[in-house]
């Protein structure tokens, strides 16, 4: 029976499914496959040949690093050990047509499909907690933005999303209590919107004129004004931190609250 060794310095899951598709096209070939993952240094690249020796193996790795590759293959040459990079000559081929060089960073891939996952993951829980929905699953929130109606709640919320961010937003109505789960929350997770009442009654009265809601109180600058104090003794009261949107874009205001937020391990924001 031959045994085949997967070596790879990160899971190995990788390189066992294509060695396990490739062994489809053997019908009642008998053989082993064994991974070893994880494999990050010259000795064991040593004991894993050392293992391999003196038996029906074969060995596959996908090793990343340059230096770990010539290990591999000065060992297996010495201890009579037949073995495949799968990695090396696709490196090398995407580096001389790319003009660049290879990170040489183990586990890459996965870290990126799982950032990949997370981004989806975010901007589903953001489209389910707009506006104040599903206020019993705030708790999974890693940000949540509060204001007066067209703050610029949503749109910060999703581009946050986008970003892997868990961000919900909840407004702020007069004589409408706020959900238990929101007070509950941590206050540096909470941010609240504000922006200068002008700038508000003209973005209100351009909703207003829209919906046919003209004259509606919505759009006075006296209740906005109302709206915008009562927001205001609300946040703080509550310690939440206050952003000023006025003038600025939906990418500024969402840089200045992450900058106000603790920074997460593996977590980069562009």
């Amino acid at each position: 029976m031959l045994r085949i060794l997967v070596v790879s310095d990160a899971t190995g899951g990788t390189a066992e499914r294509m060695v396990r598709s490739a062994l489809v096209q053997f019908a009642g070939a008998q053989s082993e496959i064994q991974r070893r993952a994880q494999v990050q240094s010259a000795e064991e690249v040593h004991a894993i040949v050392a293992e391999a020796a003196g038996g029906d193996t074969l060995i596959l790795h996908t090793l990343v690093s340059d230096e770990l590759r010539g290990v591999m293959l000065d060992a297996c040459r010495a201890g009579g050990v037949d073995s495949m990079d799968l990695m090396g000559p696709l490196l090398d081929r995407l580096a001389a047509h790319l003009r660049l060089s290879p990170q040489e960073k183990p586990g890459l891939f996965r870290v990126l499909a799982e950032v990949q996952a997370r981004e989806i993951e975010a901007v589903e829980y953001a489209f389910r907690h707009d506006d104040g929905e599903h206020p019993e699953e705030l708790d999974r929130a890693e940000v949540v933005l509060v204001g007066v109606s067209r703050t610029m709640k949503t749109p910060t919320m999703i581009y946050l999303a986008y970003r892997g961010w868990f961000a919900a937003n909840v407004p702020i109505v007069p004589l409408v209590p706020l959900p238990d789960s929101l007070l509950r929350l941590p206050p540096e997770r909470v941010f609240c919107l504000i922006l200068a009442p002008n700038r508000l009654a003209e973005l209100r009265r351009a909703r207003a004129d829209y919906l046919g809601f003209e004259g509606a109180p919505y759009a006075s600058l006296e209740d906005i004004r109302d709206e915008l104090a009562t927001s205001q003794r609300v946040s703080r009261a509550h310690g939440w931190r206050e952003v000023d949107t006025t003038g600025k874009s939906v990418e500024e205001v969402a840089r200045e609250i992450i900058a106000l937020l603790p920074p997460k391990p593996g977590r980069t924001f562009g």
